[in-house]
């Protein structure tokens, strides 16, 4: 009997155990001064989805300025390397691979992480999206346009975050480029305004993402860096999509064709975009003749749907995540086609080990 195609090995630059890689999601566990990832809670989390072929962490921001959410953890000071070395070693031991999900969310974010201070973000522009800062979920303000100077910095940001990354013992990194966050808020032509060299053209609204490819190429092999993308993204996170969306995103994807990536991950769409004549309604099928690496897809697949895209070819990975939130051991569930739990939706966003940690295995 042939296996299913999500418990298949994967060796192309990546080498994984299966097919089945649990995505990166927010959840605000670390409730600490210092945003530090813990062992006992994001050691022990991490280590219990360890069978996954690969673990995405949860987005972790670059530097002060790229908090957006509350008790998100870190990768840009000594003690939240610390906290993450622990983590991978967990991981490690139990035979598992983790990439770290690097992050900043730009304008999504709000003053009260900034002492005060605006987010900032390719255009002086409101996302009119709720940020949810210690206080509760507030309304988003109008953003600060970044300057050249501040461009570069958090190109040096990102570099550094990788730099701290391979230190931490992660397997590599993915640059959170996606769901309305700083880069996606580049490419987008509602968001970005700029009349210089970071807007208008592909070429410039793109410019800003690949400085900070580039110059994480210096620290970590390029073959370790992931890139995550939402194209299809209208309504949501401050995004509104127009006729340029999807060409820019085109032009995105193939040009990564000149780079040796480990994976290339994209989300199919959010919300209902069928009536939006310029979007793209099934974004696997669309992106995979454009791409040659290793297409990673994800949103709302169970096991069936999984495995369909896998043997129609239309991608080589596939990241789930609600399902890896109750289900630790999803990977042994698929593999003897056991039930799954149901999340408690109402524990994402807490604090502590209820609905995080406390998820039991299926017992056989």
């Amino acid at each position: 009997m042939s296996k299913q195609p999500l418990l298949v090995p994967y060796n192309k630059n990546i080498n994984l155990k299966n097919r089945v890689v649990m995505a990166p999601m927010t959840r605000s566990r670390a409730n600490n001064e210092g945003k530090v990832a813990t062992d006992e809670l994001q050691g022990l989390y991490y280590e219990q989805r360890a069978s996954a072929g690969l673990i995405i962490s949860e987005g972790s921001q670059v530097s002060e300025q790229a908090v957006g959410y509350i008790n998100t953890p870190g990768i840009h000071t000594d003690a939240q390397v610390e906290g993450w070395k622990k983590v991978t070693k967990r991981v490690h031991d139990k035979g598992g691979k983790i990439f770290i999900q690097l992050w900043h969310v730009g304008r999504m974010s709000h003053p009260d992480f900034h002492n005060g201070e605006l987010p900032v973000s390719a255009s002086a522009l409101n996302p009119h999206a709720k940020s949810f800062t210690p206080e509760g979920f507030k309304d988003t303000v109008a953003a600060r346009e970044m300057t050249i100077e501040d461009i570069k910095q958090t190109v040096k940001d990102f570099q550094n975050a990788a730099a701290n990354a391979v230190k931490a013992g992660f397997d590599g990194v993915e640059i959170h480029s996606s769901n309305g966050y700083l880069f996606h808020q580049f490419f987008n032509g509602t968001s970005n305004k700029r009349t210089d060299e970071y807007g208008g053209s592909f070429e410039n609204r793109t410019r800003f993402f690949f400085e900070v490819l580039e110059a994480m190429k210096e620290v970590i092999p390029q073959e370790k860096i992931g890139v995550r993308f939402n194209p299809s993204l209208d309504g949501l996170f401050g995004i509104t999509m127009d006729e340029e969306t999807i060409p820019t995103f085109e032009y995105i994807i193939k040009k990564l064709n000149d780079y040796n990536l480990a994976y290339v991950h994209l989300s199919e769409p959010f919300t209902d975009v069928s009536e939006i004549p310029f979007a793209v309604t099934e974004i696997a099928k669309h992106f995979r003749p454009l791409y040659n690496g290793t297409l990673m897809i994800n949103t709302a697949f169970d096991q069936e749907k999984g495995n369909k895209v896998l043997e129609d070819g239309d991608a080589d990975l596939i990241a789930y995540g609600k399902p890896f939130i109750s289900n630790p051991d999803l990977v042994e569930r698929f593999e003897n086609n056991l039930e799954l739990a149901e999340w408690d939706q109402e524990t994402f966003y807490t604090t502590g080990a209820k609905g995080y940690t406390d998820y039991p295995k299926a017992s056989k």
